[in-house]
């Protein structure tokens, strides 16, 4: 595991306060309040069901969707209070990126994949586009083995390429914060080692938030890790958060050390 130096990560990029989250009469999510450093990669943990991927969408606004949903609390990105109705949701998504559990590329040419979010806020130089996909590519750490490929169809990648593919999408819109959910669930070992590297090396520029189930994974990628879990009624809430090397080596609550141990989830 290797911590940022400097103080990276005394500066919250993310605050969440007094976070509610519910479905309807259901609640999901209970009092969460954390911040989220820059710069670092932030691990959330827990066992299913607790509100982790849940409260991951909360912070690009993609449990909108969701009929009946209703938030409670503050969740500030830098100063901008995310929840306000004055935030401009398709503004905040290009600042808040996400990568998915499955890799979905779309049914188009690795190049058009790329390009995609590019076109969408309207750049349409060609000279600019295909010089935005090659940085793309590049920070995504595949470049070198799709270079020849660009028109192909990205569904004729392997899956770990294809997820590498994602995240050059989301990094094409230049975005300030990575969500990640499960990443590398559906991958073999090399892919998510690869995957695994790509984000140690993204957290220099960006603030990465990753969701896994991956004990070894959180230890080994992260700068801090927040263990959630369910409480009887359901509700996730956060049980503890700090530095990864602390809650994996010195928990300070009985109930993450079970969990860590594999006593429990």
């Amino acid at each position: 595991m290797a911590a940022h130096e400097g103080t990276c990560l005394n500066h919250g990029k993310i605050r969440a306060k007094g976070v509610n989250l519910y479905y309807g009469n259901f609640q999901c999510l209970r009092n969460i309040t954390m911040e989220v450093p820059r710069c670092a990669i932030t691990a959330i943990i827990g066992p299913s069901g607790c509100g982790k991927s849940s409260f991951l969408r909360l912070l690009n606004r993609m449990n909108d969707i969701i009929p009946g949903t209703r938030v409670e609390g503050v969740i500030q990105i830098d100063d901008m209070s995310i929840y306000d109705r004055s935030t401009n949701v398709v503004d905040l998504r290009k600042r808040v990126g996400m990568v998915f559990q499955k890799p979905n590329p779309f049914p188009v040419s690795v190049f058009d994949n790329v390009a995609f979010g590019p076109r969408q806020h309207g750049q349409n130089n060609r000279q600019r586009l295909e010089e935005i996909v090659e940085k793309s590519l590049r920070r995504a750490a595949l470049w070198d083995e799709v270079k020849d490929k660009l028109e192909q169809s990205a569904l004729a990648l392997s899956g770990g390429q294809q997820q590498r593919l994602c995240i050059a999408r989301v990094l094409a819109v230049e975005p300030e914060v990575i969500l990640m959910d499960e990443p590398c669930s559906a991958l073999d070992p090399i892919a998510t080692l690869k995957i695994e590297d790509l984000m140690r090396t993204l957290s220099k520029d960006y603030t990465i938030i990753i969701v896994t189930h991956n004990m070894q994974q959180a230890a080994r990628v992260s700068d801090m890790t927040a263990f959630f879990m369910m409480e009887d009624d359901r509700a996730g809430v956060l049980v503890e958060y700090g530095q990864t090397s602390q809650i994996f080596t010195n928990p300070r609550d009985k109930r993450t050390e079970g969990y860590i141990t594999g006593r429990f989830g």
